[in-house]
């Protein structure tokens, strides 16, 4: 098996400090979880960035004046800016980091339920976004969050709509609404992607080390953080984003999987070396 590659998905967008303290709003706060979780052992910081008060953004300043506070500190890291941003945001607002020509960036594949909300992401969308990484010459994560959004992304690269092999695929698993975070359900999914394809899996909330597990064994990578889970373990609320990787770390040992720098995760993931 390749190295294992860890992803900090380290705030996101709908997670508060009510629901714990360390999550990150400010500019200092959101480098010191990244750094915080480069130091236990993640090779990629999944990003999302805030106003001071909370308020999820994606603005182009906000998200450079993070990737350069980011990188000032973890010089090494790949970053993975959000296109997904907030529920209801258009879909101009959320490629304005693409417009930052990161390495990557996610690439959410379909509409679905997102607990009580419905995150939207219809074909025409899909085919804009598309456009604009094989412009700006940006690798996809691509976000399936239903067994559906896979194929439907897969006959858009075979169409050209959106950049091709090789591809990376990241499976969210367990929103409420969306495909439950169950082994067989992750095996489905990995078993439909293309030879020389690499992959994450997500799991949601309690499935968040229940899927790591499996997915470890798999020969796949794994994201966790507090875009995700806010808990190290039921009940316990984690102290920072690199407990969480760090659990992470543990548990890739115990089945004698190493875990991946940023450099090798970038020779995993077809992106080019840093000068």
């Amino acid at each position: 098996m390749e190295k294992l590659i860890i992803t900090a998905a380290i705030c996101g967008a709908e997670v508060t400090k009510e629901q714990n303290p360390a999550v990150p709003y400010t500019v200092e706060e959101i480098v010191r979880e990244a750094k915080s979780a480069v130091d236990a052992g993640a090779a990629i910081v999944h990003l999302h960035v805030r106003e001071d008060d909370g308020t999820p953004t994606q603005s182009k300043a906000r998200f450079k004046e993070c990737i350069d506070a980011i990188y000032k500190v973890c010089p090494d890291v790949i970053l993975i800016p959000s296109t997904g941003g907030a529920v209801g945001m258009t879909a101009e607002e959320r490629l304005q980091p693409t417009e930052l020509f990161p390495e990557m960036a996610t690439l959410d594949c379909g509409t679905c339920n997102f607990g009580d909300e419905v995150f939207e992401n219809t074909m025409p969308m899909m085919r804009d976004f598309g456009k604009r990484m094989i412009e700006n010459n940006i690798k996809p994560e691509y976000e399936c969050f239903e067994m559906g959004h896979l194929d439907t992304v897969l006959t858009m690269a075979k169409k050209g709509q959106v950049p091709g092999a090789p591809m990376q695929f990241n499976f969210v698993l367990g929103v409420p609404g969306c495909t439950p975070a169950t082994v067989p359900n992750l095996c489905w999914l990995v078993n439909a992607i293309p030879a020389g394809s690499t992959w994450t899996a997500t799991g949601i909330g309690r499935h968040a080390f229940t899927l790591a597990a499996p997915a470890i064994a798999m020969g796949g990578n794994v994201r966790v953080g507090f875009e995700d889970n806010l808990y190290l373990e039921r009940g316990v609320l984690a102290k920072s984003n690199g407990e969480l990787v760090a659990k992470v770390v543990r548990i890739a040992k115990e089945l004698g999987r190493p875990v991946a720098t940023s450099a090798e995760a970038r020779e995993i993931l077809g992106l080019k070396p840093l000068k």
